[in-house]
């Protein structure tokens, strides 16, 4: 079968009035799957726990939207136990036929699009769009790693030497732990595994404890796909209990994390000490966090910028590893870009994310709320807050966004993650100050600049210490094939995620020298 050029998935245009209607019906439609259990999976088989992770509607908390079965040590070792087992077959099967259970993935994602939005509308709290997005994003990952596999299994083009052949290929890496974060709860997971699958490996996903029905709806969905038992062993539970025994555990071959830079380090910490019966070196695969920056200079166009800015930083209520939490202004356009961003913010409509209209939901749980709070109220102190910094109205967890202006260079809210609305205006001198400002951090993911200088550009180009820069666009919205996706510093291991180099994470290079 020919495989199609790969191409981006279109994202829903909610205007048509059709769009509008599917989207209705299948937030209808799941409403009546709410509070079901979801077993683990272990080598093909469901395994129904007596504790349970409770799953609820972040924007009506008293909705339980599923009822999950937790994991501790023993079904890890379990777990782990199948996916080497399955592993014995599944590296045997040619990438090429691997990357057909990810294009059968593709199309059954594709087909319950709608369906998969309205479980991230209701467990997650994005916004219509935002789940479209989320879920185009994962059926892009399963189509480009699918065609990078298909590329990669032709082999390494080496030197020929006289009298010898010489071949070179690559060859997977065994079992690893998935570990993927809840703010991107269907794409990042399905990119992390899909990796990780076709690339010849087994693996025990664990899934972010606040969005792990949308976990359980991808595990289905490689089943359906045909995806051979034990490949894929789903195995929620706490962080805190069994997320050392993951990484630590002599069978475990590798770890793909992404999520905070606090938890990153403490696996890149365990899995470099190689415990009794460990035969290997763990690689470690980690995208940790970000304090992102959008600098704007005075030959800017403003609207453009203040855009960018706003939907940067607000865009699922700033729950972006690539938000952009810090506006850095040269000071004779600061107070134009700060009053247009001040007046789009203010009209952005905070609501039910289950409504069309809404574009700023809750944030994830009660743990988030209150602490995002806290560094509102910090702000309230140390800084000018021009807008928001209050909690909703409603019973849900929602904190209106919010904007502080004068806000000093190296204080807390310019330097520390927040992971949540909320924006920090800094004024700088000029375009030289705003490029020492923005790189006054020790995070390194995404930034952006407005500018119409091309010397300016290319400085940026050069200077900007990030691994995804953007120029005259917002700083969010990678897109799987055209903007490899990682960061430098503290934000990770530049792992460059939907990108042509990403699988070669998941596998290691073998040569064969035959004298003739």
């Amino acid at each position: 079968m020919a495989i199609e050029t790969y191409r981006s998935e279109p994202l829903t245009n909610f205007s048509q009035p059709e769009n509008q209607e599917a989207m209705h019906r299948a937030l209808v439609q799941i409403k009546s799957e709410w509070g079901r259990p979801y077993p683990l999976i272990i080598g093909g088989q469901r395994i129904d726990t007596e504790e349970k992770m409770v799953s609820f509607n972040p924007a009506h908390p008293d909705q339980i939207v599923g009822r999950v079965s937790v994991a501790d040590g023993a079904r890890i070792d379990q777990a782990l136990a199948a996916g080497w087992q399955a592993w014995d077959e599944w590296k045997r099967v040619p990438g090429t036929q691997r990357a057909r259970y990810l294009y059968k993935a593709a199309a059954i994602m594709r087909r319950k699009k709608f369906v998969l939005s309205a479980w991230e509308v209701y467990e997650a709290g994005k916004s219509w769009g935002e789940a479209d997005a989320d879920v185009a994003e994962a059926i892009d990952f399963l189509e480009y790693y699918g065609r990078q596999m298909e590329r990669l299994s032709r082999g390494v083009e080496l030197t020929p030497l006289p009298g010898e052949e010489d071949t070179a290929f690559y060859v997977p890496l065994g079992v690893g732990a998935i570990i993927p974060p809840w703010n991107f709860p269907l794409a990042i997971l399905t990119g992390m595994t899909s990796a990780a699958i076709v690339a010849g490996n087994a693996v025990i996903v664990k899934p972010a404890s606040p969005t792990a029905v949308i976990g359980a709806q991808f595990a289905a969905i490689m089943e359906e796909a045909g995806l051979p038992p034990g490949v894929l062993n789903f195995v929620p539970g706490d962080g805190g209990v069994i997320g050392d025994h993951m990484v630590t555990h002599p069978l475990t071959r590798f770890v793909s994390f992404t999520g905070s830079r606090a938890v990153g380090l403490r696996i890149n910490q365990f899995a470099a000490d190689s415990g009794p019966q460990q035969r290997w070196v763990k690689r470690v695969v980690a995208e940790m966090g970000g304090k992102d920056a959008i600098l704007v200079d005075e030959t800017a166009d403003l609207d453009a910028a203040a855009d960018g800015i706003v939907t940067s930083a607000f865009g699922f209520q700033g729950q972006k590893c690539s938000a952009c939490s810090r506006a850095v202004v040269v000071d004779a356009v600061y107070d134009a870009v700060l009053e247009r961003a001040i007046a789009r913010t203010k009209a952005l409509v905070m609501g039910d994310p289950a409504a069309m209209e809404t574009n700023i939901g809750p944030v994830i749980d009660d743990k988030a709320q209150k602490k995002i709070m806290g560094y509102i109220e910090w702000g309230k102190t140390h800084a000018k807050l021009e807008t928001g910094g209050e909690l909703g109205s409603t019973p849900g967890y929602f904190i209106q966004p919010t904007i502080f202006s004068d806000v000093v260079p190296g204080s807390k809210i310019e330097q520390e993650e927040i992971f949540g609305p909320v924006l920090s205006f800094i004024r700088a001198r000029d375009f030289a100050q705003g490029l020492d400002i923005v790189n006054d951090t020790e995070y390194g993911l995404t930034g952006a600049v407005y500018s119409r200088r091309r010397d300016r550009i290319e400085q940026a180009m050069e200077e900007f210490e990030v691994g995804n820069l953007y120029i005259n666009r917002k700083c969010t919205g990678a897109v799987v094939g055209a903007h490899p996706f990682g960061g430098f510093n503290m934000s990770g291991t530049d792992s460059k995620t939907g990108s042509p180099d990403y699988l070669l994470l998941f596998m290691q290079m073998k040569a064969v020298a035959e004298k003739y």
